[in-house]
């Protein structure tokens, strides 16, 4: 399987919900068994919620701080943040071009 950038930036963004007022800025590039790649590029505020998965952020570009379970790091390109399932976690503070893959895998609960 091949996705890329630009094809997966074209879907983006999706109509705003009530959770994502402000539009939904994630897809997803494809899946396969328990793993799942989405493109997740926030803007204005991170809406999101803990999610039923482990997860791996990869930093394409853009730069902030995120937060998981109340610890706050920097991070920027090139970066990857680890969230174990069912962590509260959110991007803020950051610059308006943030890109990040999102990795989701293994069974509900983590691992």
């Amino acid at each position: 399987m091949k996705s890329t950038l630009k094809e997966v930036l074209q879907h983006l963004p999706l109509p705003s919900t009530e959770k994502w007022p402000q539009g939904v800025w994630y897809t997803q590039a494809f899946a396969h068994g328990s793993m799942s790649l989405l493109l997740f590029t926030p803007r204005g505020q991170d809406y999101q919620t803990p999610h039923e998965q482990d997860e791996l952020y990869i930093i394409l570009q853009g730069s902030g701080e995120f937060v998981l379970a109340g610890e706050r790091v920097s991070f920027g390109p090139g970066d990857v943040l680890f969230v174990p399932a069912h962590q509260e976690h959110r991007f803020e503070n950051f610059s308006d071009d943030l890109v990040t893959w999102a990795v989701f895998w293994g069974p509900r609960g983590g691992e």
